[in-house]
């Protein structure tokens, strides 16, 4: 069978990779610590899941609209008010199958094969996939620890060129964890807008972000702003996300997701509904104190350790761990870390070229055992590499 240069150019996506591995390893007896990938073990809210049960009374779910049930759309618009402070027009919102499904819509919406897409190295690796898929030249651009491994309005002005068509952005970030200041991401949104660039904004992880919470959507109403049930909500297996784009683009959206998908999960959006009221909010607010509890307890454990964190995040549940001190690249390190001490990480080449040998991404979106145990072994596993 032929496949396409599409298909062949793509790169496994190595914390599924890695994954796997750990998932091998298991099928033995072992128990491995899985700090690969970015899925909170909380599950789904219970007032979700009580919605859930309730539908699953044999009525019919039949399709929605493309765009989404009008309801949740505007509970969506609201909450974006209440907690983001960006009122929004609920027609602007799109539901989605996931934020993946968002950020399909809006790179279909907005590419054509050739036009330079401007991103982060290093970055969430299926963004630019998404971008590629299209016939985009993902252009990116390196950061470092200064910059908190965010891109700045000086470094994407500069990068512009003349088949530069547009940034995406996500803050705060996967896989470091960090956020740019507010109006630092508006001056991104602003140099791109000032060249006639769109801009993608990810805030997927906004809900779990410290301090300034502000959305884009308040200030750049020609920006896409992609966002998901998944993290701050729990929801990851249930496939829900959402964009907020400009008016212009909801009739090219809903086109979109007509051929593409037909509309999101029926049941995930009717019950979603409950996401936004003040009980599970409460819930979603409590698990964001937890997760900021065990991002303490793994940046003192790596410190401990001996593994350098040059930023400390502030935002989503992620580490970005420098692990050249220890003689081996970040692939060997998640490799002989995963089969020596059976603690699963991912390593830098998953999110671009820039200290992709360097770093290795921790998520600490696990329980407080399994991340003592796994720091645990780390410390052992590396006190044993030193040893050598």
């Amino acid at each position: 069978m032929r496949f396409s240069r599409r298909a062949d150019a793509v790169t496994p996506f190595y914390a599924m990779e890695f994954g796997k591995h750990a998932a091998e390893l298991e099928a033995t007896g072992v128990h491995v610590v899985k700090l690969n990938i970015g899925e909170p073990d909380f599950g789904a809210p219970p007032a979700f899941l009580a919605a859930i049960r309730e539908l699953t009374d044999g009525r019919p779910l039949a399709y929605t609209g493309a765009l989404g049930l009008p309801d949740l759309r505007e509970r969506i618009a609201q909450f974006s008010a209440d907690q983001f402070g960006a009122p929004i027009d609920p027609a602007r919102v799109v539901v989605t199958t996931g934020a993946s499904a968002a950020l399909l819509l809006s790179c279909a919406a907005l590419i054509d094969p050739g036009d330079e897409v401007v991103v982060a190295d290093p970055s969430y690796p299926c963004n630019r996939r998404f971008a590629e898929s299209f016939g985009a030249d993902v252009r990116l651009l390196d950061t470092d620890a200064r910059s908190r491994f965010q891109l700045t309005s000086t470094r994407v002005a500069d990068a512009w060129g003349p088949r530069t068509r547009g940034v995406m952005v996500a803050s705060p970030s996967n896989p470091t964890g960090t956020s740019l200041a507010y109006d630092e991401l508006l001056d991104v949104c602003r140099a791109a807008r000032e060249r006639d660039g769109w801009r993608i904004v990810d805030e997927i992880y906004l809900g779990l972000a410290d301090g300034d919470r502000r959305s884009v959507a308040a200030d750049d109403p020609g920006a896409i702003v992609v966002n998901s049930f998944s993290k701050y909500f729990g929801m990851t297996g249930w496939r829900l996300g959402w964009a907020v784009v400009p008016p212009e683009m909801i009739p090219v959206a809903e086109r979109l997701a007509q051929n593409y998908y037909i509309c999101p999960p029926t049941p995930a959006q009717m019950a979603a509904v409950s996401c936004f009221d003040p009980e599970t909010i409460a819930v979603a607010e409590e698990r964001r104190a937890i997760l900021r509890t065990r991002r303490d307890l793994v940046l003192d454990g790596l410190h401990r350790i001996g593994l350098h964190v040059p930023v400390a995040p502030d935002g989503a549940f992620y580490v970005y761990v420098d692990v050249s001190g220890t003689g081996l690249t970040s692939t060997e390190f998640c490799e002989q870390a995963l089969q020596a001490a059976h603690v699963a990480l991912t390593p830098g080449k998953d999110f671009g070229d820039v200290g992709a040998e360097h770093y290795v991404r921790l998520s600490y979106a696990t329980g407080e055992d399994d991340l003592r145990l796994g720091l645990e072994r780390l410390g052992e596993f590396v006190s044993s590499l030193r040893g050598r």
